[in-house]
């Protein structure tokens, strides 16, 4: 336990804390002997990111339970509200699938990068990607030329503008008392459409 802690950066008694709570799963034991290896490892490394992140234990415990259990990974890894419908589907790859999607930039700093954006946690011998649609154009972008560490920076802008034009949308249905279930469908054409016409306006000026 103590070997554990230190290669996680985390002192003994909150290691202690991890395992009552179980948010790590149990050692393997011989006689008195605890051990412990790497996706104990990996796991702790997950729950510091997600801590850092601004989650809770609480939703952390029930991210680990859907790990461990082997629920939908939909149901918590969502880009929406937690336990909303969303149409995000996770993704589940090995470490050799994802370089594969990233040829040449599966970097430790990009790794970092995309943990602290939310894309990717670890489970394991796995990781998971949040959104398979955001997977799938991040790999074509960089496949275009552009650097994956611009193409994160770009969707962290990207994050904050969409955050703006979602309480547009939610401010005017709930002003309006209009029907939620709508929402999504309404603010995605408005959405696709300005922003075609935008790529037009830039296109054309360069």
């Amino acid at each position: 336990m103590e070997e554990l802690a230190r290669a996680a950066g985390i002192p003994v008694r909150t290691l202690r804390f991890y395992r009552e709570r179980k948010l790590i799963p149990p050692p393997r034991r011989e006689g008195r002997i605890a051990w412990y290896n790497d996706h104990h490892l990996a796991r702790l490394r997950t729950i510091t990111a997600l801590l850092e992140r601004g989650h809770t234990l609480t939703g952390i415990a029930d991210l680990a339970s859907t790990f461990d259990s082997g629920r939908d990974m939909g149901e918590l890894l969502t880009l929406g509200t937690p336990g909303e419908p969303t149409e995000e589907v996770p993704v589940r790859l090995t470490p050799e699938q994802l370089a594969d999607y990233f040829e040449g930039e599966v970097t430790p700093e990009n790794l970092a990068s995309a943990m602290a954006l939310g894309y990717l946690t670890v489970d394991g011998d796995e990781v998971v990607h949040i959104s398979r649609r955001l997977l799938d154009v991040s790999a074509a972008l960089v496949r275009e030329g552009v650097p994956l560490a611009e193409v994160m920076a770009a969707g962290l802008q990207v994050r904050e503008h969409a955050d703006v034009l979602a309480q547009i949308f939610i401010r005017l249905v709930t002003t309006h008392q209009a029907d939620p279930q709508r929402l999504r469908p309404l603010a995605k054409s408005v959405v696709e459409a300005e922003l075609s016409m935008a790529l037009d306006r830039h296109l054309r000026k360069s």
